[in-house]
């Protein structure tokens, strides 16, 4: 292999005395200490990075474990899944055999990332990524894992055991001319390594390896799979470079970024995690990369969001509308008008396009216990949420100056229709909750949709005959939602008429631009004594027994105080809750344990980055104009 590159040195591959201070700025997140996983094997959520290519995602452990890969789609069945069975699941592990200590950060502006390992004896970093090529995704999957040696000697273990799909596959090695190459169901792949490594297999399901590097040192360790297709395998050399190659991509990628406003690191990474979502192949949006991480260890809320939801993708797509990231923005909203236009409107459908299976469980220990699923029940339950959705992205897409074709503009109008016939139903909430009532936030985004379909009409984007339609219920909507959903007695709007319970959510009808300013600051002031809790908060009343705190529900509080003219408060909910979880690398999960800070839920997740970054915009004079 080639030698260490001295051009554009990380700081990393200085020795640890000289490596300088653990934060560059409010937004670095560098994670430092000594890696533990419990005694059942299980590392703290936020012990997990993410790396992906625009097709598939690898969640990656600070102890040098690849616990989650599935391949070669998001939703594909796990080549590697510790993740949700430590004794029996598939992974890929680079770690020092002695006790060591990390360093780990991503490159900057990138979603590369760079472990810095110290023991004893030596030190050496690891750069790995989801290697994508010159003229952007590959038709594989390539997993690139260079080793350095800094300075002294490092010897470190290679594990690698390819996991069974909840044993419905039998995985097995068939090494031949071309090298180590394995099979799992109809995954077909090669682990790609230097005549250096003295292999060792572990029966049919793995392999064994052992790495000793010294300063100057360089050594590429590699996976390339695919699915059902021929494989190619490249040189060690191509996947090294096309490491950096990847980094590269990503630097370009965040330059072209339009935002310049206050917290702009903290919005470059959460705009990184987003763009790890964004499935290229067909422009659609997970909602996370992972499925049955718990919201309470130990529960039964493990959900699949491997996932395209409607809400998830409106969010997204006004983010990258908001910094500049037009293409992403487009071909999200292309894809989701099709699926608006071929299926209706459902709350989520999967990646490529199709109405997705409710939930069943999978024979797999589960993290930390918890019985992990696939599927969600979301999939066939009424949610008159998706109609503000749909309805608010159409708007930032049109005043971000793009326009609509006449297909899109006819299948939005049929969709205002439906919501001005559907508004007095009961539906099952945001939360997607079983039971279902009139909740006060779904008739909010009721509201939402027919206003921005009348804005639409008025300004020649869509047919306007029925738009006199659409400003009559739009003012109904808001009587009865002022009539039914308003509490005199708790000066707040509820959960939903005749409930004394408080919604989080509701803090978005800010955004939305609600017209009861005086009435929506109170409620902040009611969800924000009742439902917080040290510096985050629970999505409704009296579900701190069932999960953790939902990130996103503190940055949507943010965005509204600032929103409503107090952009110190907003300020310093937004900076708190961030300092509260800096224990990671800056990739986020849904929920947190506000006693111990442990995170909980799916990761990345990206409703908790989309609303983080809607709440930076907005306290920077950025965000949404009302």
């Amino acid at each position: 292999m080639r030698g260490p590159r001295a051009e554009g040195q990380s700081p990393f591959c200085l020795a640890s005395t000289q490596w300088g201070p653990m934060k560059e700025t409010f937004a670095t997140s560098v994670q430092h200490g000594t890696p533990v996983r419990d005694e059942n094997g299980y590392l703290p959520l936020e012990a997990y990075a993410a790396l992906g290519d625009g097709r598939s995602v690898a969640v990656v452990g600070w102890d040098g474990g690849i616990d989650w890969w599935c391949v070669p789609h998001m939703d594909s069945p796990p080549l590697f899944d510790r993740l949700l069975a430590p004794d029996t699941g598939g992974h890929f592990l680079i770690s020092p055999e002695e006790p060591f200590q990390v360093k780990r950060r991503y490159l900057p502006n990138s979603n590369v990332l760079e472990t810095l390992f110290i023991t004893e004896g030596g030190q050496a970093r690891m750069v790995e990524s989801l290697n994508s090529g010159p003229a952007g995704r590959l038709p594989w999957a390539e997993l690139g894992r260079r080793i350095e040696g800094i300075e002294g000697e490092v010897t470190f273990k290679i594990e690698i055991d390819f996991g069974t799909q909840a044993d419905k596959v039998c995985p097995y090695l068939s090494p031949n001319g071309n090298g180590c190459v394995f099979h799992a169901g109809n995954i077909l792949g090669m682990f790609l390594h230097s005549e250096r490594l003295d292999i060792e297999r572990k029966d049919d399901l793995g392999v064994r390896a052992r790495l000793r590097v010294a300063q100057g040192d360089r050594e590429v360790l590699a996976i390339v799979a695919g699915r059902d297709e021929p494989l190619v395998v490249p040189s060690l050399d191509l996947v090294d470079e096309r490491i950096d190659g990847s980094d590269r991509e990503w630097r370009q990628w965040t330059e072209g970024l339009t935002y310049n406003g206050r917290y702009k690191d903290l919005v470059t990474r959460s705009a990184l995690a987003l763009k790890l979502l964004l499935s290229s192949p067909s422009g659609s949006i997970m909602a996370a990369a992972t499925t049955s991480l718990p919201e309470r260890i130990g529960g039964d809320k493990n959900y699949d969001y491997r996932f395209a939801w409607i809400r998830d993708a409106g969010y997204t797509i006004e983010a990258f509308l908001s910094i500049g990231a037009q293409p992403e923005a487009k071909a999200a909203f292309t894809w989701l008008l099709r699926r608006l236009a071929e299926h209706g409107p459902h709350v989520c459908y999967t990646l490529d396009g199709c109405l997705g299976e409710t939930t069943r469980e999978i024979e797999l220990p589960g993290y930390k216990g918890s019985q992990p699923q696939v599927g969600n029940r979301a999939v066939d339950q009424p949610q008159h949420g998706i109609y503000g959705d749909i309805f608010e992205t159409a708007r930032c897409f049109i005043d971000s100056g793009n326009i609509l074709d006449a297909t899109s503009a006819k299948t939005l109008a049929e969709l205002a229709d439906l919501c001005a016939d559907g508004w007095r139903r009961r539906d099952c909430g945001i939360w997607e909750l079983p039971e279902q009532q009139h909740y006060s936030m779904s008739k909010i985004s009721c509201w939402q949709a027919l206003s921005r379909a009348v804005e639409l009409a008025d300004g020649g984007h869509l047919p306007t005959t029925c738009r006199d339609r659409w400003d009559r219920e739009r003012q109904r909507i808001l009587d009865w939602v002022d009539e039914h959903c308003w509490s005199e007695q708790r000066q707040a709007y509820m959960f939903y008429p005749g409930s004394e319970r408080l919604d989080a959510s509701i803090a978005l009808a800010v955004r939305f631009g609600f017209p009861r300013q005086d009435r929506l600051l109170s409620t902040l002031k009611a969800i924000d004594e009742e439902l917080g809790c040290d510096h985050f908060h629970y999505r409704y009343s009296e579900v701190h027994k069932e999960e953790g705190c939902f990130l996103a529900c503190t940055f949507w509080l943010a965005e509204a105080y600032a929103l409503l003219g107090d952009t110190e408060r907003g300020g310093a909910m937004l900076e708190a809750a961030v300092k509260g979880l800096d224990q990671g690398v800056g990739i986020y999960s849904e929920m947190v344990d506000p006693h111990t800070r442990e995170y909980l839920g799916n990761l990345p997740q990206g409703l908790t980055h989309l609303a983080l970054l809607g709440a930076a915009s907005t306290l920077s004079g950025c965000g949404p104009r009302r």
